[in-house]
């Protein structure tokens, strides 16, 4: 039986210190130093690993979410970090708003999407 003690996710980045700049001093997030990457800790006391890798291609897909209790206020607060949201087309199947924030009005769930320096793209969400 597989019986793990531990686990994380990583993704790769194209520059280590322009990671490390964004996660820790931009995000306020503990990053360290490991095996050539950055060990970060993100909300929960989770970590995830970015690596360098010199033939990066940005994923095409969210790799790390951040829950938050306010969405607007979040979306302020990264804006006044001077963070601009993705704004991805609006679609029957994924309404998104004019700032690029797709809501449920049901759940009262809600998510927008942005970038780091690489291109990864993160979201933070809320309900």
């Amino acid at each position: 039986m597989f019986q793990p003690s531990d686990s994380f996710s990583s993704f790769s980045v194209n520059d280590i210190e322009k990671a490390r700049s964004f996660y820790g001093t931009t995000l306020g997030l503990p990053v360290e130093n490991t095996m050539g990457g950055l060990n970060i800790t993100v909300p929960g006391g989770h970590r995830v690993f970015a690596y360098p890798k010199p033939d990066h291609e940005p994923a095409s897909f969210t790799v790390l979410n951040f829950r938050v209790d306010d969405l607007d206020a979040a979306i302020g607060q990264l804006a006044d970090l001077g963070i601009s949201l993705e704004k991805y087309p609006s679609t029957p199947e994924m309404p998104v708003d004019e700032q690029g924030v797709l809501r449920d009005p049901e759940s009262g769930m809600g998510i927008a999407w942005f970038k780091d320096p690489a291109g990864n793209v993160l979201s933070v969400m809320a309900g």
